[in-house]
């Protein structure tokens, strides 16, 4: 072969080459816009008094449906009326938490972080009298090291199981000190409310101390366990995207009820600005926008 003919292929090779790259960073460029350009389409979507009223309207009906369970005759209701109760309470309750997450991206009231602050912080109190500054820097650093040893919300890399895993959860947001808050301010609670307003114990048992309880093991496995299992610090299994975290299938409103549409994981990493009822639209971009 002439040196000629040898230069000419090299040339072509190296032709091909910048075609090649040039063709992926083009894709790679277009995909960033697209994604700038529909995050900017929700942010726009936003409408400040929306948060507001989401947030007052579970307050409310947890605040409502205590006060009208408290004097609920146990021995006068099913079973099944019971399991009812029990599992609207811990809807309710969880609803809680949701405010105070939605607070920590500053989406309850957009237009005064100090008072979607002060919001966030009185729905974590009564949610299970926690720190609201606190779970503020635990969940920043959920969002920026996810699925890692800097992440609280992730398990160690030995207690991989569901168990040791929402063990080692709880005991990220419930340090000593918090458990004695906890333990002493939960005693003066339903000792007060008890006897201040002749509540029987067995209602407070079952209506707020269970669904409190329950509605933590359902934010754990529903919100942390199931978005972020497969992910393993071995690299066992393969990281599928840079938040280590993915999305369940289920329906709209299977969706809702399991966890405020906290199973739309990816999306919510992806865009934390918005709060947990539009997370539908950024799963499904032809959903109308609330």
């Amino acid at each position: 072969m002439k040196p000629q003919s040898i230069v000419s292929e090299g040339k072509m090779d190296l032709s091909l080459d910048l075609m090649i790259e040039s063709y992926i960073s083009g894709i790679l460029k277009l995909q960033q816009r697209s994604h700038e350009i529909w995050e900017g389409i929700l942010r726009r979507s936003l409408d400040p008094t929306v948060g507001i009223i989401s947030a007052t309207t579970i307050f409310c009906l947890w605040l409502i449906t205590f006060v009208m369970i408290c004097k609920v005759d146990l021995a006068s209701i099913s079973l099944w009326t019971l399991a009812l109760i029990i599992l609207g309470r811990t809807f309710l309750h969880t609803g809680l938490f949701i405010i105070s997450h939605d607070a920590a991206h500053g989406t309850v009231f957009t237009s005064n972080r100090r008072i979607n602050d002060l919001i966030g912080a009185i729905a974590l109190s009564i949610y299970g009298l926690l720190p609201y500054k606190k779970f503020l820097i635990n969940h920043g650093l959920h969002h920026k090291y996810p699925a890692s040893h800097q992440d609280p919300d992730f398990h160690d890399g030995k207690h991989t199981n569901i168990i040791q895993w929402y063990l080692r959860f709880m005991g990220c947001y419930l340090d000593k000190r918090q458990n004695i808050i906890l333990f002493f301010g939960m005693t003066v609670l339903f000792h007060g409310i008890r006897l201040g307003f002749n509540v029987p114990a067995l209602n407070l048992l079952l209506f707020w101390i269970l669904p409190l309880l329950l509605s933590s093991m359902q934010l754990f496995y529903f919100g942390t366990f199931l978005p972020h299992r497969g992910q393993n610090y071995d690299g066992s299994k393969p990281i599928v995207n840079r938040h280590h975290a993915q999305s369940s299938n289920f329906s709209l409103i299977i969706s809702f009820l399991t966890c405020y549409h906290f199973g739309y994981h990816w999306e919510h990493h992806e865009y934390p600005h918005l709060p947990w009822f539009r997370l539908p639209t950024a799963r499904n971009p032809d959903r109308k926008l609330i």
